[in-house]
């Protein structure tokens, strides 16, 4: 929740603001050590969650660029490895998809997580050329259609009565080519060398 704001602020310009910066170095000191966040406070919670920490890592890494912070810095480094040691959606320990949801690409993605996400964080952060990102990259590339475009593939949000759970009022591009997913493939598979 706090990953957001603090990203749009910091690319609207207010990096300096001393409200954004409490919240840039509060996120520093909530960093797991396994380089996430997780806002899950039972005892037996040892690892960060991949829905959690994405917004968080964006928001650091815009203020990264925005200020050249060398706390923060290191805190974008320690977020990037856990997705790159992952390699996007594969487990650590014997290389088998995390969850399948997350190789499906879906708009809007929210609070959750797929590789797409992923990528677009690790190339604000410079990261998208480490070679860990290559599986994801290709899962990405092998999903665009014929006409050079990309689909949503699953929803997390689903269309229904204004008043229930988990419901979407809007249609994000359910059927056909969803542009915002196509627009941020195709930057990933630029800045990657992918694509001219």
């Amino acid at each position: 929740m706090i990953g957001n704001p603090l990203g749009v602020c910091s690319r609207l310009g207010m990096a300096d603001d001393p409200r954004v910066q409490r919240i840039a170095h509060s996120l520093v000191r909530w960093q797991w050590p396994d380089g996430g966040w997780n806002c899950d406070s039972s005892e037996d919670a040892r690892h960060s969650s991949f829905y959690e920490s994405p917004a968080t890592f964006w928001g650091l890494t815009e203020y990264l660029r925005a200020t050249n912070d060398d706390a923060v810095r290191t805190a974008v480094d320690r977020a990037a490895e856990l997705f790159l040691k992952h390699r996007l959606f594969r487990s650590c320990h014997g290389g088998e998809v995390i969850d399948p949801r997350w190789t499906r690409l879906h708009y809007p993605v929210d609070w959750h997580y797929d590789i797409l996400q992923a990528l677009r964080v690790l190339d604000r952060a410079g990261k998208l050329g480490d070679p860990r990102t290559q599986g994801a990259l290709a899962l990405l590339e092998s999903k665009r259609a014929k006409d050079g475009t990309w689909q949503v593939e699953g929803r997390f949000w689903h269309r229904g009565p204004v008043r229930s759970a988990n419901t979407e009022v809007v249609d994000w591009g359910e059927n056909g080519p969803n542009e915002m997913i196509t627009l941020n493939a195709l930057r990933v598979l630029a800045v990657s060398g992918r694509i001219p």
